[in-house]
């Protein structure tokens, strides 16, 4: 079995590699499957995740939600089953044997479709789980994945077979050792599933107040359900889950413009300047100012990977 698996991600890697030649982000003609590439250890790349299945070919990645940390490599998967304000590095690359890995969104509706194919029932009763787990690697899995990516040696079979074959992994994920927590994001009535609600709302208004009865009026809960479901699935509370969206765009936005910190901290939500810039260095490490400049001298050299 294991000289199987290892088989199997010997493929896998020669793939990535041959369809990503070079370091960075590559949309692949098979609707959301991306292909990722890098050859150094990268700068932190602070980003919300979607719904996704991750795998590692080759190297080494960490991710850090709140305080969490998350490692995976080619022996396990990444599942992210919300959008969750995440902080993701590169940890193990180089020229010679550069990082490979592939990432696969989903979204609720493709997880209740085979659920439903299936006849899978899942218990809307369960507590919410942690919205992003690390599971192990199967060959079951594998074996879809690689389905799915030797795709892109035949453009051709792309429209029909690719949806037949993400199908079968969001099957055997949902049979594996974090199925019942997957299956719990599509399921009406479950607290990960009116949670769900809580996050997409706060998403959407991100730059205005928060307001946690209305937020507890989205998930049909009372305040103290959703304190204590909303952490138990995202790491923190929602203001600390508010907090990461806001810096994150505020440091895209000082990126991307030629806005000035105070401007942008306005733009985000924020009502005080230096609050903002307290926060933005807590968080990043350096006031604005300095953190724009470093970053942009890096990213001159080589952008980075998300």
């Amino acid at each position: 079995m294991l000289e199987e698996i290892r088989i199997r991600q010997d493929n896998l890697t020669r793939l990535i590699s041959r369809h990503c030649k070079q370091a960075g982000v590559l949309r692949t003609m098979i609707p959301s499957l991306f292909l990722i590439r890098s050859d150094k250890v990268d700068e932190p790349a602070y980003r919300v995740f979607n719904p996704s299945f991750c795998f590692v070919a080759q190297g080494l990645k960490e991710i850090f939600l709140a305080e969490e940390r998350y490692e995976y490599g080619p022996s396990n998967y990444l599942i992210t089953s919300m959008n969750l304000p995440v902080i993701g590095q590169v940890i193990k690359a180089s020229p010679d044997v550069p990082y490979l890995s592939l990432k696969l969104d989903f979204s609720q509706n493709e997880i209740l479709e085979v659920l439903k194919d299936a006849k899978t029932h899942a218990n809307t009763k369960e507590n919410g789980s942690r919205a992003m787990f690390v599971g192990q690697i199967e060959l079951s899995i594998l074996d879809a994945v690689l389905r799915l990516v030797q795709l892109l040696d035949s453009p051709q079979d792309i429209p029909f077979l690719a949806p037949i074959h993400k199908k079968e992994i969001i099957y055997r994920l949902l049979q594996g050792q974090y199925g019942a927590t997957l299956a719990q994001i599509a399921m009406e009535g479950s607290n990960t599933y009116r949670i769900r609600g809580a996050i997409d709302q706060i998403i959407q208004h991100y730059d205005q107040p928060l307001r946690i009865e209305e937020l507890a009026d989205v998930a049909s809960m009372s305040i103290s359900s959703l304190h204590r479901h909303f952490k138990e699935i995202t790491a923190m509370s929602p203001l600390q889950f508010q907090k990461q969206l806001r810096l994150q765009e505020a440091r895209s936005l000082l990126l991307m413009e030629s806005a000035d910190a105070t401007e942008v901290a306005y733009r985000v939500g924020y009502e005080s300047a230096s609050q903002f810039s307290r926060e933005y260095s807590r968080m990043f490490g350096f006031p604005p100012k300095a953190d724009i400049k470093r970053l942009k001298e890096t990213y001159e050299m080589c952008p980075p990977i998300t």
